[in-house]
């Protein structure tokens, strides 16, 4: 449902498939994916948004900001976002009240 209201809103949405591992625990993981993308679009936009609390994130968005002068919102739950993305970016939008999804009831 998630991904299908992304899509209507315009976004594209990349999926990568789960690592499964010899636990029985699984990983999914396109950060790779997602520095690429950025680094792709920051020569065509002004302004890249990224929706993660992730500090590995951190020297890609000082990176884009320092080669390519783009400017690098962050959005992220306050209380989950690594400090270093929260003073890498150009500016950072706390995810709470009305960007938060409701939870579906069944």
């Amino acid at each position: 449902r998630f991904q299908g209201l992304l899509r209507s809103m315009g976004f594209e949405v990349k999926l990568t498939p789960y690592i499964q591992r010899a636990d029985g625990s699984t990983k999914g993981d396109w950060d790779a994916g997602i520095a690429v993308d950025m680094a792709e679009y920051a020569t065509h936009a002004g302004v890249l948004v990224l929706a993660s609390g992730d500090g590995d994130f951190a020297p890609v968005v000082q990176k884009l900001i320092g080669d390519h002068g783009v400017a690098v919102e962050v959005y992220g739950v306050s209380d989950l976002t690594a400090a270093s993305l929260r003073q890498a970016a150009t500016s950072f939008v706390p995810i709470e009240g009305r960007l938060l999804l409701p939870i579906p009831t069944t």
